[in-house]
């Protein structure tokens, strides 16, 4: 059997190529959407990709596994559980539980196991030449390492309201049957660290049913199904706000995109048409380098892993945007977008380019520190406004502080003061970042950046 883990540390994704040598044909689980991964790896191991199968639809990236499909002529195995809300609109091979998915040599079990959705099914798999017993199980986002997928992203998320109770109610009689399974048995989760569909997965790509029944806080409330629901339900992270479009993108027929888009490098003209349209400009330098000199209006969301979900969060679907970023890091940055679906991109323009065209006309801030934070807090009226997610605010935050979540800055503009001095942070810097040149885009000039945020304040 052949087999590899690909991962996308921007979303901390994980998907699997499955192979069997023996017949030269492989599967893929959950794909993303830039597949050229996938091809790149099957042509190397001398394989032709022939089956995709899917979890279940999924909220927190675009699944590529149409793109792969429309590739390589490879049949889709989805899930054909839930109800008439959770059906694939597309021609697939539906899959229920019990089914049995050959491939060559070896073989996969569905398992219907709902709770973080109604359709989600897992994999069971047999290395048939090696032994008849079971040594791998695809979980998607039932199990992770440490974790269990969260219940309520279809109303936290999608506005499906009433959902969250139903669906731990579910997970926890999933949870039953998982716990009853050989314990030698492989779990490959479809999340790790990182991930927004769970609130504390572990970084460890894999692990064992013997070992989550001995670490996984889930799995140590299956006698209490109302202390599992609560605390399930209790301090899961802020959704973003693109995972209802990722939701609707993976269950409707929609155009595909079979290979990564080429940037067009804007002139300087292009750019100035850009500005009067009144495009968004997306500046995705590190911070220290926007706030050296930035463009009154752009927002900085620097390119790291969290790049996509920050995206994700201010973009919508209908709109075109523009990038300042090297010309390097442009085909990185069009990955990273493609996999939420992202597709509006006008073009880019570089740092250097942003001089040029800009001139004398950039903006620039200085950060503060914490003896100036008190001082201020002291001697004058200001107010503190902590941008980290709510559970992060509850269990520590500067006495008096606001917290607005940064992805939800915007829509809570009336509760910043412009009248006062506004001191914002996060926990150490990068999210505070963002907010500082949302605010400054929304016509606040009373902001000030105290970058060192709460690791420097707790300290």
């Amino acid at each position: 059997m052949f087999f590899e883990l690909v991962y996308d540390k921007s979303l901390a994704q994980a998907s699997y190529v499955i192979g069997c040598q023996a017949g030269g044909i492989a599967a893929v689980i959950d794909p993303k959407r830039d597949v050229d991964t996938y091809l790149k790896i099957a042509e190397e191991n001398n394989m032709k990709i022939t089956h995709v199968l899917e979890t279940h639809i999924h909220a927190d990236f675009l699944s590529g596994s149409r793109e792969l499909a429309a590739l390589t002529g490879a049949e889709l195995y989805l899930s054909d559980e839930g109800d008439k809300d959770w059906k694939y609109e597309f021609d697939h091979t539906k899959v229920k539980h019990g089914d049995i998915i050959k491939l060559g040599n070896v073989t996969f079990e569905a398992l219907h196991t709902p709770g973080h959705t109604p359709e989600h099914l897992s994999f069971l798999l047999t290395d048939k030449p090696a032994t008849d017993e079971p040594v791998m199980l695809f979980t998607g986002d039932f199990v992770f390492v440490g974790d269990v997928g969260r219940p309520d992203l279809l109303e936290q998320a999608a506005g499906m309201k009433g959902t969250q109770e139903k669906g731990a109610h579910q997970l926890f009689d999933s949870l039953q049957d998982f716990n009853k399974m050989s314990e030698y048995i492989q779990i490959w989760p479809g999340h790790g660290a990182g991930s927004a569909c769970g609130k504390s997965l572990g970084a460890v790509p894999m692990s064992t049913i013997g070992y989550e029944k001995i670490r996984n806080w889930a799995l140590q409330l299956l006698h209490d199904r109302t202390a599992f629901t609560n605390e399930l339900l209790a301090d899961q992270p802020e959704p973003p706000r693109y995972f209802a479009m990722m939701k609707k993108l993976n269950k409707v027929d929609r155009p595909l995109l079979t290979e990564v888009p080429t940037l067009k490098n804007l002139s300087e003209a292009d750019f100035i048409d850009v500005k009067n349209e009144g495009l968004k400009i997306i500046d995705t330098r590190p911070w220290k380098q926007y706030s050296d000199g930035f463009l009154k209006g752009s927002l900085n969301i620097s390119n790291n892993n969290s790049f996509s979900t920050w995206m994700g969060w201010y973009l919508n679907y209908e709109e075109s945007f523009v990038l300042i970023a090297d010309a390097s890091e442009t085909e990185e940055l069009t990955r990273k977008l493609m996999r939420i679906g992202l597709d509006n991109i006008k073009g880019y323009i570089t740092p250097a380019q942003l001089i040029q065209f800009e001139k004398n006309e950039l903006s620039s801030y200085e950060v503060i520190d914490k003896k100036t934070v008190k001082n201020k807090m002291e001697n004058s009226e200001v107010q503190i406004v902590d941008v980290r997610g709510k559970s992060e605010f509850k269990k520590g935050h500067i006495e008096g502080a606001d917290n607005i979540f940064v992805g939800k800055i915007k829509e809570n503009l009336d509760k910043i003061s412009k009248q006062k001095e506004v001191i914002i942070h996060c926990q150490s810097g990068a999210r505070a970042a963002i907010a500082y040149s949302v605010l400054t885009a929304n016509g606040f000039d009373n902001i000030l950046n105290y970058s060192g945020g709460w690791a420097d304040w707790n300290s």
